[in-house]
């Protein structure tokens, strides 16, 4: 193990744990950790009552540095390596099901995983170690390519004049290194002022979820976790952007029968049977508390809901307002 990752198995503090143990109190049965990560929210629902909890993680590194805690809780603790996507063929019948969205504090402390542009190493990304990396996508994809990965995915304003940039420059040098690529976006954008966040910070976002298919995992992972749950079960999700929120927003809306028409001259649909009751009417942010003990919590935003009896049923990606890229890649 190398230094990073004894640093990365030092004490993380889950985002908005105590928020979400008290919207889905009293926690008991089975559970599923979607996104196992260094173990926090695994380890707070096993302390808060859980029987059983399975955390399913894509990334290789999550269970290795779990080794030397995860046996204090036996049978209870179910490790699964895959994605929470496919989270209903790993359980069924569950009592709840929680999602920590984004890139865990675990992968972002190790700069050999190429998420940081605080650190230098190789442009990676792969939240699984695995396929096509950040690299790659910056060699392959067209100027156009790249433009709609960092405003579709990272919401980043200057993408055209960005992507131009990483064309002229890879034309020179192949950009393999996180600050270089830090650097050429850095030059392209006006020097931040204080409090604002790093000028890459969209960038880095916007490739990190081309790479991982981030919001594709997302849209199925509802569906997944829709039919995994039992009905009383519980969803709680924490996302980290207005993307991620957007989709579970609507996914919760559109499930509770919230949606309504969108305008009053639209012909009344079939009501259907509501899939899921909302626990939390409101997106639940971070409290002064954790905002000081855990400042990467800033953007974090909790929505709950509770499974009903009713059937799953379809719905689409346009729906919940997932990005649609224009251009597919070559």
């Amino acid at each position: 193990m190398t230094q990073d990752q004894k640093a990365a198995n030092g004490p993380h503090i889950p985002v908005l744990l105590r928020p979400l143990l008290a919207a889905v109190a009293p926690v008991a049965g089975r559970w599923l950790d979607g996104t196992f990560g260094a173990g926090g929210y695994t380890r707070g629902l096993l302390e808060a009552g859980a029987d059983q909890v399975t955390g399913v993680d894509r990334d290789p590194l999550a269970f290795e540095l779990a080794k030397p805690w995860a046996g204090e809780y036996g049978d209870r603790l179910i490790l699964q390596p895959g994605v929470f996507s496919r989270m209903d063929e790993y359980a069924q019948d569950l009592d709840g099901v929680v999602l920590d969205l984004g890139v865990s504090s675990m992968q972002l402390d190790l700069a050999e995983r190429g998420f940081s542009f605080m650190k230098d190493g190789p442009l990676d990304m792969r939240m699984s170690q695995s396929g096509p990396s950040a690299a790659d996508l910056i060699a392959e994809l067209t100027e156009a390519q790249i433009a709609d990965i960092l405003f579709h995915y990272g919401e980043e304003r200057a993408s055209r004049r960005i992507a131009k940039a990483i064309v002229r420059e890879r034309a020179i040098e192949p950009i393999t290194t996180t600050l270089r690529l830090a650097g050429i976006i850095e030059s392209c954008l006006p020097r931040p002022k204080p409090g604002q966040s790093h000028p890459a910070t969209r960038s880095f976002q916007g490739l990190r979820i081309a790479v991982n298919a981030e919001y594709d995992e997302l849209f199925e992972g509802l569906l997944a976790a829709e039919r995994a749950l039992k009905p009383g079960g519980l969803l709680a999700v924490v996302t980290f952007h207005s993307v991620e929120d957007r989709m579970v927003k609507r996914f919760f809306q559109h499930r509770a029968g919230k949606t309504g028409r969108a305008n009053r001259y639209a012909p009344e649909q079939e009501e259907t049977p509501a899939q899921f009751e909302l626990v939390t009417r409101k997106a639940v942010g971070p409290d002064e508390q954790e905002l000081a003990e855990n400042p990467r919590a800033r953007s974090a935003r909790l929505r709950v809901g509770r499974r009903t009896g009713a059937a799953p049923g379809p719905i689409s990606a346009k729906e919940l307002g997932m990005p649609q890229l224009k251009e597919a890649r070559k």
